[in-house]
């Protein structure tokens, strides 16, 4: 039997303390979780090229809050549908603005510009976005029950961070140009 190949690295001082962290909650030792680490990266190899634009990162940071669900999309369609249908829809609407003027506090805090506020709602899957001028985005709705929604919240949002934005409506799309953010 071949002895194990013996390798020496270097660690920050942030990852040395996340890698004692590790360690201890996992019970193992730095070689067995050197040895796990590496195998499910040899495994996951596409996770993480797919996290090279902070989608995996962002899922895991709003999941792990509590704040957020991963909804099936006929579901979430089937919920704005009968919103619509429902006699006190404009309650649930103006909840619906509370809650987008909270988040419009929260994102202050964290200081988003309207880029990436539009890029975080595209990670939630509630649109597919292009970029089509420096401060102009197409958003593309694969239904037309989420534009309503979406369009709502872009509006309390951005007004609540003081943005200046122009949204303009298309069949299946929104057009949002940014005139002033941070």
């Amino acid at each position: 039997m071949k002895s194990p190949e013996r390798i020496t690295i270097a660690l920050d001082e942030e990852t040395a303390g996340l890698f004692k962290k590790m360690k201890e909650d996992l019970g193992m030792s730095q070689s067995e979780m050197m040895r796990e680490a590496l195998k499910f990266y040899g495994r996951h190899k596409s996770l993480f090229e797919f996290a090279e634009d902070k989608k995996v990162y962002t899922h895991a940071e709003m999941l792990s809050a509590g704040e957020h669900v991963i909804l099936d999309i006929d579901h979430w369609i089937l919920f704005l549908s009968f919103i619509e249908t429902h006699p006190e829809k404009e309650k649930f609407w103006n909840f619906h603005k509370e809650v987008c003027r909270a988040h419009a506090e929260q994102f202050k805090h964290k200081l988003f510009n309207a880029e990436s506020i539009l890029r975080r709602l595209e990670i939630c899957n509630l649109f597919k976005m292009s970029k089509t001028g420096k401060n102009e985005f197409t958003l593309i709705f694969g239904a037309d029950a989420p534009k309503k929604f979406v369009r709502t919240e872009l509006e309390e949002i951005f007004t609540g961070m003081g943005f200046l934005v122009e949204i303009n409506e298309d069949f299946s799309k929104l057009r949002v140009k940014v005139i002033h953010d941070l």
